[in-house]
Order: C-alpha cells, then structure tokens, then sequence
C-alpha cells in the first residue's frame, strides 16, 4: 500500500500513528508529496484532486482520502473495532475527541499560513476568533482527560489528541498549552512515549 507522505503533516502522522497501533506500519510505503494550501500541488493531486495529503492507494488501485477514512480503512484490515468502538457513547466519544483535535488541526494549520503573511494584511478577525478558539479545545481536553483514560481502546481520538498537542509543540512552541493544564501535560507525556509516536515524530526535511 502506498501513501502519499510528508514528515511534517499531522494529518499524515495521525495514519501513520495509527498504522503502528494497528501492526500494519511496515505494510505502508511511504511516498514523499508536496501539499500545500497555496498553488497547484500535482503530486498530490494525481491521487487526490483537492491536493491533500494523505491518499492511501491499495494494491489493486482503490484510492482513500482523507486521514479519517484512511483511518478507517487500516482498522477494517485488522480485523475491526480497535480504532472505532462499534457504537454508543465510547464511539461518540472517539468521534468527538478526533472532532476536536482534528478541528484544533485546522485551525493551527490556517493561523501559520496566515502568520507568514505581512502584518497589514494579516486578518484581525481571524487571529482573534484563533486565540479564543484555541484555549477553549485545549480547556474541554483537560476535562476529558479521565476520559481518554478510561475509554474502553486506544482509538482514532486519541491518536488525533496527541498528534495535534504533538503539531503544536512542532510549529506553536510560543503557545503555552501546558499551563495550567496538568492532566492533559501529563497524558501528552504518555502518549508521546508510546512506540507509535516516537516511530513518527514530526521533522523539517534537509
């Protein structure tokens, strides 16, 4: 199986995490892609016409996009119910937590393109709705912490928690989610020592 690939996508790291956790990490050939908001990617697109990474293309030619589904799918190869609870209150909450991170994803993805940009035409509005936005995921996560801990499996919410918490020490070091937070500090700490995150820690290519 072939995926499109890139060490400093935490939607790529969120499948490769979850490849690891699933016994199908060495399964994925690893396919180094440009994929960015800005201009016309056509790697990326070859496989995905919205020119977003990841795509995993199967071995008789199927495409799947995007990290959800990927998700998804390496989960069915392995038999089933081991990223996604099969249903009740455990699924919504996997679902929920992957909601949130996901979302926390998006918007530090957006607030980096657009803090690249000069000053004057950096919009204000936007900054704004970030800085409130941004504490209030990381304030419901603290909360949620005994959670995630008591979930029955180790599933797509928290792989995508502690990819984004991960993304935001990778590219926000300036944002001190750790503070006050000591539930969430000391859940990231854990995650961050399982195999699967330090087989797939991000890093800025030479």
């Amino acid at each position: 199986m072939k995926i499109t690939w890139s060490s400093r996508s935490p939607y790529v790291r969120k499948v490769m995490v979850a490849a690891h956790e699933l016994g199908l990490f060495e399964r994925l050939e690893t396919v180094p892609t440009l994929a960015a908001m800005a201009g016309v990617q056509a790697a990326a697109m070859a496989s995905n016409p919205l020119g977003k990474i990841p795509s995993l293309t199967l071995p008789d030619g199927e495409v799947i996009y995007d990290s959800l589904a990927i998700i998804e799918a390496l989960d069915e190869m392995a038999g089933g119910g081991r990223m996604f609870p099969a249903d009740g209150r455990a699924r919504r909450d996997a679902l929920r937590w992957h909601v949130l991170a996901d979302g926390l994803l998006d918007i530090l993805l957006i607030w980096r393109s657009l803090r690249d940009l000069p000053a004057e035409k950096q919009p204000p509005g936007w900054l704004d709705g970030f800085r409130a936005k941004v504490p209030a995921v990381l304030a419901r996560l603290e909360q949620d912490v005994p959670a995630l801990d008591a979930a029955p499996l180790y599933g797509v919410g928290h792989v995508t928690v502690g990819v984004a918490l991960a993304y935001a020490d990778f590219r926000f070091p300036e944002i001190p989610w750790r503070e006050g937070r000591p539930a969430l500090t000391a859940w990231h700490a854990a995650f961050s020592e399982r195999p699967s995150a330090k087989a797939t820690v991000f890093f800025d290519p030479r």
